[in-house]
């Protein structure tokens, strides 16, 4: 499981073989990987044997042949997303860290995600509902579903995760789900499928890129009887963190998507109002 893979409890003050390891050579350059005895760590700036790596601290220094340094790290869930290989673009933190609050994702939650992608999403998910919840994520093209298992499987193919090589037009297996969530550039087609799978007042989001295709999905949602809408966007700015020149950087993550929100309810008949 994912939740077990990504371990901040550091009961082991040492790193032990099968334990998942990242090399941090800078704040933003991370190299993440499973110890494995007789493996090797191989980069531009040098060869590290996973022998050497195994029983040291977490935390430590370590230079490679060529005598540049590397930090010993156990990854996190944001160095594990930043490094996930992709074949599209994958959602920012900053955007599922507000996701998964609003939509109220946390521990044995069941819920479908659709347009699987690279798996980014997807292990964040897996990590956040636990065992005791599931995710059904749902992908049309077959390449990506491949992509998105490999890169579960490299940090343990977590069981909570079961994937459908499909269109999602046909509708989903699943009934009474807590969330559904589509990263997918037409929403609106599909709300009818979401409302089927849905618990009655479950939590509907989706991530848009442009205004034009957020006025279709608004105007469907009432056609659908979804209420309780909201549409924000989130920045990020980060500073240099250098007492000396305390500022802002000169890059920020700026506009990324539009987070769209909202739930479907069973309106009165209006013969009986």
């Amino acid at each position: 499981m994912l939740n077990q893979i990504v371990d901040n409890s550091y009961e082991k003050e040492t790193a032990q073989a099968g334990d998942l390891a990242a090399l941090a050579s800078t704040k933003t350059n991370y190299f993440i990987f499973r110890l494995e005895p007789g493996g090797l760590f191989q980069t531009h700036r040098g060869v590290i044997p996973h022998d050497q790596l195994i029983g040291m601290k977490w935390g430590s220094e370590v230079l490679s042949h060529k005598g540049s340094p590397f930090y010993l790290l156990k990854p996190g869930i944001y160095e594990i997303l930043s490094t996930t290989k992709r074949n599209t673009q994958i959602m920012y933190p900053k955007d599922i860290g507000f996701i998964l609050m609003k939509m109220n994702i946390g521990l044995g939650t069941k819920m479908i995600e659709a347009g699987t992608g690279s798996g980014g999403f997807t292990q964040i998910l897996s990590l956040m509902v636990g065992k005791e919840g599931h995710i059904y994520s749902y992908e049309r093209r077959e390449e990506m579903t491949n992509l998105a298992r490999k890169n579960l499987a490299k940090i343990g193919a977590p069981e909570n995760v079961t994937f459908y090589n499909r269109d999602i037009e046909e509708g989903f297996d699943q009934k009474y789900m807590d969330a559904v969530f589509l990263d997918l550039p037409n929403p609106y087609d599909y709300l009818a499928q979401v409302r089927s799978a849905l618990v009655p007042g479950g939590q509907f989001g989706t991530l848009l890129p442009t205004t034009n295709q957020i006025t279709k999905l608004l105007l469907e949602l009432k056609r659908n009887d979804f209420e309780f809408i909201d549409v924000c966007e989130i920045l990020m700015r980060f500073y240099q963190a250098e007492a000396e020149k305390f500022r802002p950087v000169d890059r920020m993550v700026a506009h990324t998507g539009y987070l769209i929100f909202a739930r479907p309810v069973n309106r009165l008949d209006q013969s009986n109002e």
